[in-house]
Parts: structure tokens; C-alpha cells; sequence
């Protein structure tokens, strides 16, 4: 009899970390595989659904307009529970640390269904940054089953929190297995129309380094986290156009704006007038991962691209206060500038023009996987007994 696991997500980062581990469990045998999505973001979600051939078996559909997390959590729990009654998995898998993690992994548990959680231990330690993703995680932990743990830190953060060391396997990040694959992809029409769109060439065989040939140097932007609303993204944006004006046709700065309101509106009020800033919608994975190959430093807020960037050689500067991933931190590969207009400047100019100090971070060791860690989740799932 096949062992059912149920794979739930149901933004963008977890569907391109959750998608080789629903690849390899379609090809494995002895498991029967499902997908249930929340669509907690529907568009950027159905991008990724999109370039890994993925089609949910369940998609409830919950995306609302300015929603927030209360109602989105009610009805994660009111919608979610009549399939997990129906479909009756043996295993739920869950990723990260969003609202459907943290309802999945309780509804879960109230129906007594294993929890197995990818990218578990994560860890800040402050319970307002990031907001709400520090506490999901957390709780999710509480009723997990399986712990896949991207790194040794990770790992020593949930025993710490007296989780079996049994029930902890360190797999390395499946982030690196989706950058693996999507990066051997070519790139489509819309794939180059954009590049020229912003005013790159895209070129198959560039190395990059701060003082790259190229006479643009590409910086790209991300910047949407609930906790930098209102004055920190003020001041992100503030350094944003500073850099543009002091370097002028020597950068190109192009940002993917979040599609949120908090994000959209100061955002096109501060840069949209900039020749040398170019804003964009969300962006498909496929062409991020085209821009990430171009780029010669990343500023970001996100998690993932602290993952992502690092396996390319590009340089990160976190624009957060602390960070759940410290592994980059201590390798070399990202540096956490917060918020503060001035650092943020100040560290990016560095990059800019200092090849010593912009090679040290390029050349550095990503600490977060090897590409085979997909292999490792569905294996210590066949290897534990129900």
C-alpha cells in the first residue's frame, strides 16, 4: 500500500522549494503524491506551478484583496480541513514559515495527520522580525512530526527547543535544487524582450565583478516585508535614488515591486521618475533567475534570495535588521545593512567600487546545499515508520 503525502503551499517561495520535493515524489515508488494549494498569493504561485509543470490537485483558492492574517488564517482552517477529512494523507508537507504553514500544521495536527516541515529551525528569536514568519515557524515546529532542516545551525536551533534528535534531518535547502534546474533553462522571448526592456544586453557568457566590462552594472532590488512598511522602506527607497543619482549611467537598479499597496505606492512615488531605475511588476521565477545570473550585487529583504544569489556568485546586502539565515552571514556571501539610508549606501558603494571587497563575498562558499536535497526529504519520509 503506498504511503499518501499530501504537499500544502501556497505562495511563491514555497512552491519553488516545494517543487523538486513533489517532483521526486511523484517518481518515487511507494508514495502516493498530492498537491493542495491555498493560493494565499495566486499569481506569483501560479508562475511557478507553471515552469515546474505542476498542476494542484486541490486549489482552494483563498487569495483575497487586502486581506489579513486573521481571515486568511480562518480560512486556511475552514477550507483546508474537509480535504485533509476526505483525502486522509498519511503525511502533510509543509514549507517555511507563512500563514498556511503555521494553519496547515495545526489543522494537521487536529486531524492527526504527520507533519514533515522543509525548512525547518529557522530561527531569529525576536517574535516581530520577520512578521509573522518568526512565530509561524515556531509553532509549526511545535506539532511537526519530521523536521527537514536546511543546515547544521538550523538543526541545533530545534534541539535546542528539545525537539528529538531522531526527528531532525539535515537535507540542505531545495531552493538550490529549483536554481539548479531553472538556471540550465535558456531564455524565452520574454526573457530577453525583458532585458531589453531595461536597457541590458543579455549575455550568455559574462562573469561578474565590480568592475566588470560592461559599462551598466546591474543592481537587482526586492523589498516587501510587512515589518519594513512605512519608514524603513522610505529610507530603502531614499538610498535607492541616491545611488541611482550618484552613479548614474554606470548602474541600472531594476525592482520587481510586490504587488501590495504598502509597497506599490511609496515605491513609484519615490523612484518611478528615475531613468536609471526600472520598476517592474512581479517577476516569473525564470527571468529572476536570469536577472540573479546578470547582476553584480542583489539588495534585498527576502529570504530566499539570500539562498538563491549566493549559488550564482552575486553579492547580497540584507536590508533587514537580523536575519534567520546567519550561515550566509558568517560565509561571506551576505551582509545585513538594515534599514538606515546611509549603510545602505555606504555597503553598496563598497561593492561598487572596491574589487577586493566585492570578490571576497562573490567567491565565498554558499552554505546552503548541494542540490540534492529533495532526494534527502523523500527518503527520510520512506525511512520513518508511521
Amino acid at each position: 500500500m503506498s504511503l499518501h503525502v499530501l504537499s500544502i503551499f501556497g505562495t511563491r517561495p514555497e512552491a519553488i522549494k516545494m517543487a523538486p520535493v513533489v517532483q521526486a515524489l511523484a517518481h518515487t515508488e511507494g508514495i502516493h503524491s498530492s498537491v493542495c494549494v491555498t493560493a494565499q498569493h495566486r499569481q506569483m504561485l501560479d508562475q511557478v506551478l507553471n515552469i515546474f509543470d505542476i498542476i494542484p490537485d486541490i486549489d482552494l483558492n483563498l487569495m483575497q484583496p487586502n486581506q489579513n492574517l486573521a481571515n486568511l488564517t480562518a480560512e486556511i482552517f475552514t477550507h483546508l480541513d474537509p480535504v485533509l477529512a476526505n483525502q486522509k494523507p498519511d503525511w502533510i508537507l509543509i514549507q517555511g514559515d507563512t500563514t498556511t504553514v503555521m494553519a496547515s500544521s495545526l489543522a494537521a495536527y487536529y486531524r492527526h495527520i504527520r507533519v514533515g516541515h522543509v525548512e525547518a529551525g529557522l530561527r531569529t528569536n525576536d517574535k516581530w522580525q520577520p512578521f509573522p514568519e518568526e512565530i509561524n515557524r515556531r509553532l509549526a515546529s511545535v506539532v511537526t512530526d519530521l523536521h527537514f532542516a536546511p543546515t547544521e545551525w538550523a538543526r541545533q536551533n530545534l534541539l535546542r527547543e528539545n525537539i528529538p534528535a531522531g526527528q531532525v534531518v539535515v537535507t540542505g535547502n531545495p531552493v538550490i535544487d529549483a536554481l539548479q534546474a531553472v538556471v540550465k533553462m535558456p531564455p524565452t522571448p520574454e526573457v530577453l524582450e525583458l532585458f531589453k526592456h531595461i536597457g541590458i544586453p543579455y549575455d550568455y557568457t559574462r562573469a561578474k565583478s565590480s568592475n566588470s566590462s560592461s559599462p551598466t552594472r546591474l543592481i537587482l532590488v526586492t523589498a516587501h516585508r510587512r515589518e519594513n512598511f512605512g519608514q524603513p522602506l522610505e529610507n530603502i527607497c531614499s538610498a535607492l535614488k541616491d545611488l541611482a543619482q550618484t552613479y548614474g549611467d554606470g548602474i541600472r537598479i531594476v525592482y520587481p515591486v510586490h504587488l501590495n499597496p504598502n509597497v506599490q505606492v511609496p515605491v513609484h512615488r519615490m523612484l518611478g521618475d528615475l531613468s536609471n531605475i526600472t520598476l517592474l511588476e512581479p517577476l516569473d521565477y525564470l527571468p529572476m533567475v536570469h536577472l540573479m545570473k546578470h547582476a553584480s550585487i542583489v539588495l534585498t529583504d527576502s529570504g530566499g534570495l539570500q539562498e538563491e544569489a549566493p549559488a550564482l556568485g552575486v553579492p547580497v546586502l540584507v536590508m533587514r535588521a537580523v536575519t534567520e539565515r546567519p550561515e550566509g552571514v558568517s560565509a561571506g556571501t551576505v551582509k545585513l545593512v538594515g534599514t538606515d539610508r546611509e549603510q545602505i549606501i555606504s555597503q553598496t558603494c563598497n561593492l561598487l567600487d572596491n574589487p577586493a571587497a566585492y570578490t571576497a563575498m562573490a567567491q565565498a562558499i554558499n552554505p546552503y546545499g548541494d542540490g540534492k536535497a529533495a532526494s534527502r526529504i523523500v527518503n527520510a519520509i520512506l525511512n520513518t515508520p508511521i
